[in-house]
């Protein structure tokens, strides 16, 4: 069982972060911001794939301006995300519900001083967004980019905010390797109770970012660390809330959906494992229900990894076995089991409903 470390909870729009609430996943548009037709569609593809929140980029007036607009048009809580120029945030503050700053290129205190006053008007939290790569000088001088650097940042970036009597905040600690990125959150963690945005910052395609991802988010997740997650993949911002709720589930804090047990290729297969998995995770992709279920090639594993499964294919040569909740409830012809397994997940989901 993970014990997720304590944190104060906030809210960004209605979602809550930190304290006793679930795990966010959130994902950030690459449209044009000033697009506000292609932003908002953006936005509502991401609702449908299943984000929790959403970022937008905010790099020009023309796009803080957008805001009210795109806002209007979606439901998805909004967070913008600014870069050098205070006063978009000041803009911006009107219309979002949060604001993300970069403390290594927003400016002098002065400036941070104006958007904590936007913020606390409108009751908005502030991310503060630590990125290894864009250190203030005087962080990167005495510690280079590390996650030394980062924590000091981000320790003195928190409690200058606290300074201002300012604490609804989160903090983002990121590198675009792994070590750097689980060192800096690990090492900030007992410093403070703030709940933790999780992320590797550039981490490339959906092959490397998934995989770094996975090592990363997954590492802190397991050590209790972290309130709410971005994988940051170059292609498909869907990938990104895919692989996000496929690391919370596999790591243990969400059931939902199918959990799929399929055995390795190898000489002992006795049927197109592959295709049927496939064909399994097609079909069975608009299930939320938590369900185990085992699909395997032989009957080597297959009977043992049934035991847990709530529904199990078993294959064998020319026929195969349907088994639920470890007893056998079929013998078929190969070609008529997956249908047949189909059906049974499905009876399965409506009777897990009722109960």
């Amino acid at each position: 069982m993970i014990k997720r470390y304590p944190t104060k909870k906030i809210f960004v729009g209605n979602v809550a972060i930190g304290g006793d609430a679930p795990i966010s996943v959130q994902s950030m548009t690459y449209t044009k911001t000033s697009d506000i037709q292609a932003t908002v569609e953006q936005i509502k593809l991401l609702h449908f794939a299943g984000a929790d929140i959403v970022r937008v980029a905010v790099p020009d007036m023309e796009a803080a301006l957008a805001l009210k607009s795109i806002k209007e048009q979606t439901s998805l809580p909004l967070v913008a995300d600014i870069h050098f120029n205070y006063k978009l945030a000041l803009i911006a503050a009107e219309s979002v519900d949060c604001i993300r700053l970069n403390p290594g290129n927003i400016g002098s205190k002065d400036r941070v001083k104006e958007v904590v006053k936007a913020c606390q008007n409108r009751n908005l939290p502030i991310r503060i967004g630590v990125n290894c790569g864009s250190l203030e000088k005087e962080f990167e001088n005495k510690y280079g980019q590390t996650p030394e650097g980062m924590v000091a940042s981000a320790d003195y970036n928190i409690k200058f905010l606290e300074d201002l009597g300012f604490t609804d905040i989160k903090v983002s600690l990121k590198a675009s390797d792994v070590q750097r990125t689980v060192q800096a959150y690990r090492d900030l963690r007992p410093m403070n109770n703030y709940p933790f945005h999780l992320g590797v910052t550039e981490a490339g395609t959906l092959f490397h970012s998934t995989i770094k991802s996975s090592i990363a988010l997954g590492s802190l997740l397991l050590d209790g660390i972290g309130d709410t997650m971005r994988i940051s993949i170059t292609g498909e911002l869907e990938k990104e809330i895919e692989v996000g709720r496929a690391i919370l589930k596999d790591a243990g804090l969400t059931k939902e959906g199918l959990n799929i047990i399929s055995c390795p290729t190898c000489g002992r297969i006795e049927a197109d494992l592959v295709t049927a998995v496939a064909q399994v995770e097609e079909r069975t992709k608009h299930i939320r229900t938590p369900l185990n279920v085992s699909v395997m090639g032989c009957v080597v594993n297959a009977l043992g990894e049934a035991k847990s499964a709530d529904v199990a294919i078993a294959y064998g040569k020319g026929s195969g076995l349907i088994i639920k909740k470890g007893e056998t409830i079929a013998k078929l012809p190969t070609e008529e089991l997956l249908e047949r397994f189909l059906e049974e997940v499905e009876k399965e989901v409506a009777n897990q409903k009722e109960d």
